[in-house]
């Protein structure tokens, strides 16, 4: 399989490093410093579960030179999706597979808005890793596993295959029979700690110590359940306990990835967070005070960090 991997960060180093191990072609787009050192060097990742090197098949500065993949995997932040999927058209198979694995909702929604839906899973990722210098991944919490399925929840003969690449990477990974609802378990977990720990600047451990804070996050977990509600996905009050239950198992000193790049001064996607639900919420008159307080008080550092792109 011809596989081209969008974005060599924290999630597309790891699983495209991973896929590199093995027999298929497998393809980075990375630029500059990081992609020049990847070229020459390879990618180095250092993991809590072993450290490796991958030798991709070739590394593109961008998608104009990429040619017909079997399966795109995008893992560039939320905001960048749709200058992908604009990319990728006219550039891939009619049975192409493209396969986002971002942590908002909205994912397929940005992709088929420029490419054939039949062509678009739905996807997710549970990776803590960032890159830590030109051409080196730094795995350092959490068990990687890829969770992804068919928007319409079909277990196909494509999606069955695809879990076998996957799994010939050595990668945990569920084909999952409800896609929508499993990306939206996970954004409960992101949103609630993400724009929180960019508020308040401290590491999970502190905030979820502080009942004050921890009482904040829940409040706007619950505005989450509500807004999940009135858009008919599925979420209980048990997925809220589930994502306290991770909350707590994080290492004392984790920091979500908003909070990193709100507080490196670099674009994040608060849009696609606590602002996805000020906005959808402001749809099916939900109130979501606790998010909207998150989001307007960290948008004009977010105005400010896209304005020095």
């Amino acid at each position: 399989m011809q596989i081209i991997v969008v974005g060599i960060g924290g999630v597309g180093g790891y699983f495209g490093g991973r896929l590199a191990l093995t027999d298929h072609r497998v393809e980075f787009v990375a630029r500059g410093t990081h992609g020049k050192a990847i070229r020459e060097n390879g990618l180095e990742v250092k993991s809590i579960d072993g450290d490796f090197r991958a030798f991709p098949y070739k590394v593109h500065e961008t998608l104009d030179t990429i040619d017909a993949p079997d399966l795109v995997l995008v893992c560039t932040k939320s905001w960048q999706l749709e200058e992908v999927a604009q990319q990728l058209a006219g550039r891939i198979k009619s049975n192409t597979l493209v396969l986002p694995l971002q942590n908002g909702v909205e994912s397929v929604e940005k992709l088929t808005g420029h490419l054939d839906p039949g062509q678009v899973l739905g996807g997710l990722c549970k990776v803590i890793s960032k890159i830590d210098g030109p051409g080196i991944i730094d795995h350092f919490a959490f068990h990687p596993q890829v969770i992804f399925g068919e928007v319409n929840g079909e277990r196909t003969e494509r999606a069955i295959a695809l879990e076998g690449v996957f799994r010939s990477a050595g990668i945990d990974v569920i084909l999952s029979d409800d896609i929508q609802l499993a990306v939206w378990r996970k954004f409960l977990f992101i949103c609630m700690i993400s724009g929180m720990g960019a508020i308040t600047r401290q590491e999970i451990g502190v905030m979820r110590a502080d009942e004050h804070i921890r009482a904040l996050m829940e409040t706007s977990g619950k505005e989450i359940l509500e807004l999940a509600k009135h858009k008919g996905v599925g979420l209980t009050e048990k997925d809220l306990e589930n994502a306290f239950r991770a909350i707590d198992a994080q290492k004392y000193h984790s920091t979500a990835s908003v909070q990193r790049d709100l507080m490196a001064g670099r674009p994040s996607e608060l849009h696609d967070f606590n602002g996805y639900v000020v906005r959808e919420a402001e749809k099916y008159g939900v109130e979501v005070p606790v998010n909207a307080f998150i989001y307007y008080c960290l948008r004009p550092m977010e105005a400010k960090s896209r304005a020095h792109e």
